[in-house]
């Protein structure tokens, strides 16, 4: 079957993501370097800012594997950026929380991330990043939505 238009805007946006997402990650490791951070610790810290999560929900929201978050996790309780806790709705999960050290860390790189992401912005209207912004949320949760794999090519469908 060819594809639609939008299919094919779909692809090429795809593309775009998987290069953008690249390109997002290293900047991103360039502006934690400093702080002794990664993307990926960024990542979990900032799922853990506004609330304490377990391992498990912090995966699930910034859509990793678990495994990967709770290694992560465990690296940072060793540096004392983050600390466990007993979590009042599961025996075993334990709740992933901020420490002292780790909110400092959060706040030098806000300060970072807020002057380098009004530089990258610069001569962009934030209609414009607004647009994209509520493109990207609706095709995420269309995908999140979308369970069926696709069927390969040439088979035809069971009846």
């Amino acid at each position: 079957m060819p594809h639609t238009k939008a299919a094919k805007a779909f692809t090429a946006l795809i593309i775009e993501s998987f290069q953008w997402n690249g390109r997002l990650l290293s900047a991103g490791d360039r502006l934690t370097k400093p702080l002794g951070l990664t993307s990926a610790r960024w990542q979990v810290l900032g799922a853990i800012t506004a609330q304490n999560l377990p391992v498990a929900q912090i995966a699930r929201n910034m859509g990793l594997a678990r495994q990967n978050v709770q290694r992560l996790a465990d690296a940072m309780e060793k540096d004392g950026l983050i600390e466990y806790a007993t979590n009042p709705d599961h025996k075993r999960a334990k709740l992933v929380c901020l420490t002292r050290r780790g909110r400092a860390t959060m706040k030098k790189l806000d300060t970072l991330q807020s002057t380098w992401a009004n530089r990258i912005t610069d001569k962009i209207s934030a209609t414009e990043i607004q647009t994209a912004y509520a493109l990207i949320k609706k095709l995420r949760s269309r995908l999140e939505a979308d369970r069926l794999p696709p069927k390969p090519p040439g088979k035809p469908s069971a009846k």
